[in-house]
């Protein structure tokens, strides 16, 4: 008893130590380098060290019946489910845990989750109406009509806010399922007035309705091996936590709405007219996204209003939720793409606002972004992949909701038509993260919407070189990075606790991995590794030590010190060139090496940028990629004036860059080797780490006849000296001008201390001798095999 009391004790001493070497504030070097360590959790059975599921990797599921009811008149819907779930786990559960979200809108039974609020000089009767209805039941939130076990026998529960407890009548062992049912109904929220992701919008120009329905129903919580019941509050910010499963909806609406929804439809015969049947049966085969419902049905449509109902039948297997809508208004279009030899059907819908934009682009606009995210991650495995055009965003699986409306005449706006676009591929997107690859959105936002805004920017660069993507070029967080520190957070924030959510919980994630893919890690080596955590984690629950350790057990580069600064961090990249000393062949003398003049670099500016603001490293090197083609190239019908007018535009600098030689080669010294390195300069230049964000050093040297060098210094550079670190360069000709991170890669905050140049340098050449250099002696200024006082004896002697 004794030595294990003692083992416990001197594992706690080394831990501490380990904790204390890992956090010493007072070292100059070693401090960023080092390992996550105990930052991380501890692997087991069920994750281990190398980031993939253990060998006793376990998770729940729960399969849902669902019939229910939509009342256009009274806006209101109301259900009745049956729920299988199935205890995977280890443990024996007395309770379940049941999603409310419905209960958002509800004044007294939402989260609760107050911000500060100040006085101002006016306020609004809205206001004040706003604060003095949160004392009184507003009428929106679930109502639960009862829970029984199959057999008819009621089941206790218990709401808290946003959250049901259901009591169990007998413990659920491992291995066991339970199947219970849940009757409810509530009124439907007018999202465009009350916020939030489901319920109605209300068009006063036809009066009609258009039905997104998500969130909708009670939804078993995740129970995890890593947090047992995630039955954290849902407050609207931070978004869902889900357990995979099979379902079976029976949604009863007006006759005459077109429904879309999670799943394949089972009863499209009797839902739909024989002509719509046809051209359904049609759209299994086209090339073009064919109508199913028309432009002048849906305006038709829109004047009638059915009285009459019908009941649309959907099934979804192994997804993780269910959304659908409903509306009269709809235009709906299909057509097929094939990946890896599946078919997969892609399909919009929209009201006739929106016609003009999402005819031409939407579905083509969800074919490229499944066929793009299948070559990142995994093959798309559902058979759907739909998009919704109703003036909102946000993703559901199989199904999204997007905005994207046009004039009243047709014409709309290139900012209109790029969003749209962009808010399809990122919501489309999120099909892979988090809808198959399950993480925990309450949790950790940045794992479903960063690394999903990462792929959406892959999938946007392949669309058209030209596309205006906000996140995802390093260059495009220097504003949010810059911020005062009281006003950033980590990545690794809880969803709640966010100030800056946009940038943290999108830009920057996004941002990071991008630099990860084209400037720390290279292509190959991350797109495997990116692949590799989603191969491995497709149907799972992942967290983000999983996601750290695949990435860096597939690729064999050690990243901690990316990951402590990028996502535990708050600290920017600011890297400056402090000084330059520069050196040109002695051709007198040959056995001596000399130095350089030394002067701060306090003017640093070029009369013109190295290239425009749009264009990144990746669209540089996606363009000289023979193998890919744009989207807009291979399909000719996705330009329009914008992308035609674009193209008119003054040519700008695609200059490829090829890094070069930084050493000599070991030779006799002769007269034709003078001669070879008669022009050669050496420069010796010092970079001070202002910032704090250890990154790469990216030098672009400019040289005299017109030609660049490029020198890439991978970040272990700082691992020995954080703050300030000295580097020789060797040029074939003189250089002009020195910059670093010449292409904006690194997400530099301050670009003004970035740039060298000779007209403003008060830097003297120095002489620099040529020696001969053995292989094993490149450290060696004396001579090859000898050390610096022997070489200087001989030199003497002669």
């Amino acid at each position: 008893m004794k030595k294990i009391f003692l083992s416990i004790l001197l594992l706690g001493i080394l831990n501490i130590y380990a904790q204390n070497i890992q956090n010493n504030p007072t070292s100059n070097h070693g401090n960023k380098f080092e390992q996550l360590g105990t930052i991380l959790p501890t692997p087991n059975v069920f994750r281990t060290a190398s980031g993939a599921p253990g060998s006793q990797y376990w998770q729940q599921r729960c399969d849902y019946n669902i019939v229910c009811e939509l009342d256009e008149k009274n806006l209101k819907l109301t259900g009745k489910e049956t729920l299988t779930y199935y205890n995977n786990s280890p443990d024996v559960l007395t309770y379940l845990w049941i999603q409310l979200d419905e209960n958002q809108h509800s004044t007294i039974n939402n989260a609760n989750y107050q911000d500060a609020s100040t006085l101002n000089k006016t306020m609004s009767v809205t206001t004040l109406e706003r604060m003095e209805n949160t004392k009184k039941d507003n009428g929106y939130g679930v109502t639960i009509e009862k829970i029984t076990e199959i057999t008819g026998k009621s089941l206790q529960y218990a709401i808290n806010k946003t959250m049901m407890r259901v009591d169990l009548n007998a413990p659920l062992k491992s291995g066991e399922q339970i199947s219970f049912i849940i009757e409810w109904n509530y009124n439907l929220a007018n999202r465009m007035a009350m916020g939030g992701r489901g319920g109605y919008e209300f068009f006063p120009e036809d009066g009609n309705y258009l039905f997104t329905m998500t969130q909708w129903f009670p939804r078993l919580c995740v129970y995890s091996d890593f947090q047992g019941w995630q039955n954290h509050q849902f407050t609207g910010r931070g978004e869902f936590a889900l357990t995979f499963g099979n379902y079976t909806v029976q949604m009863t609406v007006p006759a005459d709405h077109i429904v879309m929804a999670t799943g394949e439809c089972q009863n499209y015969k009797q839902v739909l007219n024989t002509t719509q049947q046809q051209r359904w049966e049609k759209a299994q085969t086209t090339n073009e996204p064919l109508e199913i419902v028309t432009l002048s049905e849906a305006t038709k449509a829109e004047k009638t209003k059915s009285t009459k109902t019908k009941t649309w039948i959907f099934k979804a297997d192994s997804v993780r939720d269910f959304a659908w809508c409903s509306s009269r208004k709809f235009i709906w279009d299909a057509m097929p793409i094939t990946v890896e030899d599946k078919k997969i059907m892609c399909m919009s819908a929209y009201p006739k606002e929106a016609y003009h934009l999402y005819r031409k682009f939407s579905t083509k606009a969800v074919a490229h972004t499944i066929k793009t995210y299948s070559k990142f991650t995994i093959p798309y495995p559902y058979p759907v992949a739909q998009s919704i055009e109703a003036s909102n965003g946000m993703e559901y699986p199989m199904i999204c909701f997007n905005y994207g409306r046009t004039e009243k005449d047709g014409t709309y706006s290139e900012a209109i038509k790029n969003g749209m676009i962009g808010v399809i591929v990122h919501e489309v997107g999120h099909n892979f993260f988090p809808m198959i690859v399950n993480s925990d959105e309450r949790q950790w936002s940045w794992m479903d919407e960063g690394l999903n805004t990462f792929v959406e920017y892959l999938t946007e660069e392949l669309w058209d070189n030209k596309f205006p993507s906000r996140r995802g070029p390093a260059f495009s967080i220097t504003d949010y990075m810059r911020l005062p520190k009281e006003q950033l957070e980590p990545i690794m924030t809880n969803s709640e606790n966010i100030i800056q959510f946009g940038p943290n919980a999108y830009s920057k994630p996004a941002t990071g991995l991008n630099i990860l893919r084209e400037t720390i890690m290279g292509r190959e080596l991350f797109d495997f590794a990116f692949k590799e955590y989603a191969k491995r984690w497709a149907f799972k629950h992942p967290t983000p030590a999983d996601f750290f350790r695949t990435m860096e057990d597939a690729s064999g580069e050690d990243l901690d010190w990316f990951w402590r600064g990028w996502f535990y961090g708050i600290e920017p990249c600011d890297i400056a060139i402090d000084s330059v000393k520069v050196a040109t062949l002695n051709t007198e003398a040959t056995a001596s090496f000399g130095g350089g003049g030394r002067r701060n670099n306090t003017a640093r500016t070029l009369d013109k940028p190295q290239v425009p603001l749009f264009d990144d490293i990746s669209k540089v090197r996606n363009r000289e990629d023979k193998n890919i083609v744009f989207a807009t190239d291979a399909d000719t019908t996705l330009r329009d004036f914008y992308w035609r007018y674009a193209r008119g535009l003054e040519p700008y600098d695609t200059t490829k860059y090829t890094p070069t030689a930084n050493a000599f080669n070991a030779e006799p010294i002769d007269a034709s080797t003078k001669t070879k390195y008669a022009n050669t300069h050496i420069y010796e230049i010092t970079f001070l780490n202002k910032g704090g964000l250890v990154m790469p050093i990216i030098v672009e040297f400019r040289l005299e006849d017109g030609t660049k060098q490029l020198e890439r210094i991978p970040a272990q550079i700082w691992r020995k000296n954080e703050q300030k670190v000295t580097k020789v360069f060797m040029t074939p000709k003189k250089a002009t001008a020195i910059i670093l991170d010449p292409m904006r890669e690194t997400a530099d905050i301050d670009e003004s201390n970035n740039v060298w140049t000779e007209t403003n340098s008060n830097t003297i050449p120095t002489k620099f001798s040529l020696f001969k250099s053995g292989l094993s002696n490149r450290r060696n200024p004396g001579g090859a095999g000898k050390n610096p006082m022997q070489a200087a004896k001989e030199k003497k002697k002669k």
